[in-house]
């Protein structure tokens, strides 16, 4: 908020005149109740024969007004205001916006406040009356600079840590398998984060071989994106293992999983979607479980077409609903399944989506290749048509699975 009458050599702000390098425009906060010390900044700002701004707020209140209103380069702040003196000023200012540079003016006789001040987060303290126009100038760059710089560390901080979460959370989403020796399979595996700010999202899969040489296949979705949603997925993968091995099968598998869906998920409208494959060691079939999650590609011998085993709904807004398949296996082919960011992209189109429908006719495109570049090959083209929209906007995860020659 502006006193009634402002210091004649105020001038009006320009929003535009938000820059901090050498030479150009600078537009500063003066919060200062002392209107005789308010019009001597103003003067020593005039005399800096620096192209600066000031407007002129006379209390902490009327300057968190000023902030949320257009945010200058820089905030000159006394110490001693009627609402908020010493330490308590600095932190009001710096809840009102943390990224601002703040420089405080103290008296003489409250020098120590200055370095208080310093270490409660001001860039910079300054003594009124032992101020020349250079010196002020130098202290308003400097303390921009100061932030700058600091707020670019805590944020490149902040990036590597998120790194490194995410680092650890796709390594738990996407597991090293665990098959036996001679398996009597083979299988590939992608898994490609969007990297959408930064957010890994929930995609999942696992396979493993229990005793009985049964290949277990397993791939799932948890709904959104963040490190909540991605938690979640690898709680699911590796219980999903641990009822594997424990001996839980189909819509019993499924009951726990959604159990403990319900148990760990941050809030009641999180769920997920899983399909789930038991391969036996011999014969032409398999079976599947489906919980809300889409079919999977048949790829093999030049051809693919889509297979999509009777489904349940998605864990968590059920309880029951499951049952296994029996599911018929051609020869020679490879099944894929996947997850929905690799056909819920943009085609490149206005904003038509790729759909199911144009993954298939994608995928026939490739069918000549074999396994894992047909599977690259689908990835690769999915991206390129979403391209013009800023790319893909969810996570891919795909899982080849075929029979090896006996």
């Amino acid at each position: 908020m502006r006193a009634p009458v402002e210091p004649q050599t105020s001038q009006a702000r320009d929003p535009a005149s938000v820059r901090t390098a050498g030479g150009q425009r600078l537009s500063v906060l003066l919060v200062e109740d002392d209107r005789g010390d308010a019009i001597l900044v103003e003067e020593l700002i005039a005399d800096t024969a620096a192209d600066i701004t000031c407007v002129w707020a006379q209390t902490a209140a009327d300057a968190e007004r000023e902030l949320a209103l257009a945010p200058p380069d820089c905030v000159l702040l006394d110490l001693n205001l009627p609402d908020a003196a010493g330490t308590a000023a600095v932190e009001r200012i710096k809840r009102a916006d943390p990224n601002i540079p703040i420089v405080v003016l103290t008296g003489m006789s409250d020098e120590h406040f200055g370095t208080t001040a310093v270490a409660s987060g001001a860039q910079d303290y300054l003594i009124k009356g032992r101020v020349d126009p250079e010196m002020l100038r130098r202290a308003l760059l400097y303390a921009i600079e100061r932030k700058r710089a600091e707020v670019t560390a805590v944020e490149l901080h902040a990036s590597k840590l998120r790194a490194m979460e995410n680092a650890r959370l796709e390594r738990g989403l996407s597991p090293s398998p665990l098959l036996l020796d001679d398996p009597g399979v083979h299988i590939i595996s992608r898994y490609v984060p969007s990297r959408e700010s930064t957010l890994l999202g929930g995609d999942f899969y696992d396979f493993v071989q229990t005793p009985d040489r049964t290949v277990h296949v397993m791939i799932g979705d948890v709904a959104g994106h963040g490190p909540d949603e991605a938690a979640l997925g690898v709680a699911l993968r590796i219980a999903w293992r641990a009822l594997t091995f424990a001996g839980l099968r189909g819509p019993d598998r499924m009951r726990e999983l959604d159990r403990i869906l319900r148990t760990e998920r941050a809030s009641k409208g999180i769920f997920a979607t899983v399909l789930s494959l038991a391969i036996p060691p011999e014969g032409s079939q398999f079976r599947a479980v489906r919980a809300g999650h889409p079919g999977m590609l048949v790829h093999g011998e030049g051809t693919v077409d889509w297979l999509e085993p009777p489904g349940g709904p998605a864990l968590g807004l059920q309880t029951d609903g499951w049952d296994h398949h029996q599911v018929e296996w051609p020869q020679g082919t490879g099944l894929v399944l996947l997850t929905d960011g690799l056909f819920e992209g943009h085609a490149g189109t206005g904003n038509m989506r790729l759909g199911e429908e144009g993954l298939l006719e994608l995928a026939r495109k490739h069918a000549a290749l074999p396994g894992p570049e047909f599977v690259d090959a689908l990835i690769a083209e999915a991206a390129q048509r979403a391209r013009a929209h800023g790319g893909l906007t969810d996570d891919i995860a795909v899982v080849r699975v075929e029979r090896t020659p006996r």
